[in-house]
Order: C-alpha cells, then structure tokens, then sequence
C-alpha cells in the first residue's frame, strides 16, 4: 500500500488523477455523441469543411 508521505507527492498524485479524468471526460463525450468531429481541436480542417458543406445544404434547403 502506497502512503503519500509529503504534500509535493499528494499535488502530484491530484494533478495525474485530473489529467486521466479529463482524458475521460473527452473519451466518453466522442463515444457518447456518435461524432467523429465534435470540436475544432479533433479535426480543425475536417471541422472546417463539415461547416461549409452543413452552410451548403442549409441554403439548398432553403431553395427548395
């Protein structure tokens, strides 16, 4: 069994343990939205297009 023994270990072991949560925060909000984008900072050129082609058939529509 590990015991933090000092304050430094005790920071350290909160600042991994924020990084691995927010890894799975991320994780489960692209699994949970079905989306291979989901922000800029996944795919900023594809995000880019993605916009283009939904401003595209938003004026198609409506045309129709």
């Amino acid at each position: 069994m590990l015991a933090i023994k000092n304050n430094l270990m005790a920071v350290r072991a909160s600042r991994q343990l924020g990084k691995s949560y927010e890894a799975l925060s991320k994780s489960v909000a692209r699994l949970s939205s079905g989306l291979r984008i989901n922000s800029a900072s996944d795919d900023a050129a594809g995000m880019a297009v993605r916009e283009l082609i939904r401003s595209d058939v938003a004026t198609l529509r409506q045309g129709s």
